[in-house]
């Protein structure tokens, strides 16, 4: 079992993105079962919940349908510090509104986002996208292009899937009422 247990460690260590059970159980060969059990185990041991372990800087969460190891939260500040000057910057507040935007309303078109923020949003969806948070699915009936979030956007929220985001149907408009601004906008460019 420890073999197992190393196995299945050195490859956490080296994705870049949530692998799933059955991946890696294909990796070390054995069954998606024992790979989830071995894969818990791991969890218990960087907790220092196992036996003879400590807590480690690190963890091993299940995101985005699959499981991939990131520093503790705890340890953020230091990390921060070491990874200054990298791609890492952190999202304006206009990025992080048009985002949850996204996030709440996808599929959703550039437009229609405008309209709930009141403002234009080229810019922030193109760095929205720049940065694999968002991305194209599809056009809606008019031909704009819809977008939506992307696995990376739930592995950096550190969600299985959307269903996790918090409830905010009070405070944004429903879908409806969006797409009958959308066609009222529309109209009166035509």
């Amino acid at each position: 079992m420890n073999s197992i247990l190393s196995a299945l460690e050195a490859i956490l260590m080296v994705v870049e993105e949530p692998v799933t059970t059955e991946r890696l159980a294909e990796a070390v060969g054995i069954t998606p079962a024992e790979t989830e059990l071995a894969l818990e185990e791991l969890q218990r041991d960087f907790d220092g919940q196992a036996p003879g372990s400590r807590m480690r800087g690190f963890e091993l969460q299940r995101v985005a349908g699959g499981w991939r190891i990131y520093s503790r939260p705890r340890w953020a500040s230091v990390v921060g510090r070491f990874v200054v000057g990298s791609d890492a910057a952190q999202l304006s507040q206009a990025a992080l509104e048009t985002l949850a935007i996204v996030a709440y309303r996808q599929p959703i078109t550039r437009l229609q986002v405008s309209q709930v923020r009141g403002v234009n949003v080229d810019s922030v969806m193109r760095t929205l996208q720049a940065r694999n948070l968002i991305e194209e699915e599809g056009t809606s009936e008019t031909g704009a292009y819809r977008y939506r979030t992307t696995p990376y956007f739930l592995e950096c929220m550190g969600f299985e899937t959307l269903d996790e985001l918090v409830p905010l149907a009070p405070f944004l408009p429903d879908a409806a009422a969006v797409a009958a601004l959308t066609i009222e906008v529309e109209e009166k460019n035509e």
